[in-house]
């Protein structure tokens, strides 16, 4: 493999050429930053587009088990071998506190928390409406003990982190979780608090990067019918706190009945935005045309309606491969 050096020095030239062409825009607003996005362990193997001069950073996601061994005992070793890669190239890293997973298999918590009384098991199912199989798992973050210990390991990050890294990011607030009664203590409001405590604690421990926290929906509402969006904005543009979100799909209706409209009405309000089109927004269908979105129109809808500052782009994104 090349190094680094060789890859920013190719990217360079590529550039120069005319081969990375100009994104053109009917916007008169500011271009958002492009950022790469890819995951843990997997930074080295795409040093190359993150060489390019078109990209200003990475945003990588880390699980929580990845980050802490054993209870205190954190390995923060991933992200200094990504930090010194990113800022070898120049470049800006985004970190992703990862405790909601997407696999049968992602049981991704330090262990003490999965067979620990106090900790109640630690995780809950996330499972479909209509389906008795469930498809990943979400960290029980509204009981207090588990809540306790993912602050722990916010507060030692910005220890180690803080101005280092460009921002933190908090992962989205949508699980399939239901109130049904059951005995792990799941509830909406208690969801919703929990959430946002972490948020706050996380502004207080980092106060040189930026902090961001996704947003797209919350179990329980729609339409905003229990203020937890509008809330979540006022308090986040209040606080200095930037939003954002594990996807842009332009005038999506799921979206547009929940998380759009704030980001819209809080432009300009917010300390940062930034959002992703990851590789499942990779395949959804522009309806009016029929096929999937371009990049143009990724980047229009969220200069001109979300008023986003950084886009982060999965490593699969075709124009980053040309």
């Amino acid at each position: 493999m090349n190094s680094l050096t060789t890859f920013a020095a190719t990217a360079t030239a590529f550039f120069i050429l005319g081969l990375t062409l100009a994104l053109p825009t009917k916007s008169a607003e500011p271009l958002p930053a492009n950022f790469l996005y890819t995951s843990a362990g997997e930074l080295e193997s795409n040093a190359a587009i993150l060489a390019r001069p078109d990209i200003e950073g990475v945003q990588v996601v880390y699980n929580w088990k990845r980050l802490e061994r054993a209870e205190g005992e954190y390995d923060f070793s991933q992200i200094d071998a990504d930090l010194a890669t990113a800022e070898k190239l120049g470049k800006k890293l985004v970190i992703q506190v990862q405790d909601r997973f997407f696999s049968p298999e992602a049981r991704n918590i330090p262990e003490y928390l999965l067979t620990e009384a106090q900790y109640g098991g630690g995780l809950v199912p996330q499972v479909e409406e209509g389906k008795s199989e469930g498809y990943g798992w979400t960290t029980m973050q509204w009981n207090p003990a588990v809540r306790a210990r993912y602050q722990a390991l916010l507060h030692a990050l910005a220890q180690r982190f803080d101005g280092k890294v460009f921002a933190v990011n908090l992962p989205e607030t949508a699980i399939d979780v239901t109130e049904a009664p059951d005995d792990t203590g799941f509830t909406c409001d208690g969801y919703f608090a929990a959430e946002l405590e972490n948020l706050t604690a996380a502004r207080a421990a980092f106060k040189a990067s930026h902090v961001v926290q996704y947003v797209n929906f919350w179990p329980c509402e729609w339409e905003d019918d229990r203020q937890y969006m509008s809330r979540l904005f006022e308090h986040a543009a209040t606080n200095g706190i930037g939003l954002g979100g594990p996807d842009i799909v332009p005038w999506r209706k799921g979206q547009m009945k929940n998380s759009y409209p704030f980001f819209n009405q809080y432009k300009g309000k917010l300390d940062f935005v930034g959002m992703a089109v990851q590789e499942p927004t990779l395949a959804y269908t522009n309806e009016k045309t029929g096929k999937s979105f371009t990049r143009e129109e990724f980047v229009e809808f969220a200069t001109d309606y979300l008023g986003v500052n950084a886009i982060f782009w999965s490593a699969e994104t075709p124009w980053l491969n040309r």
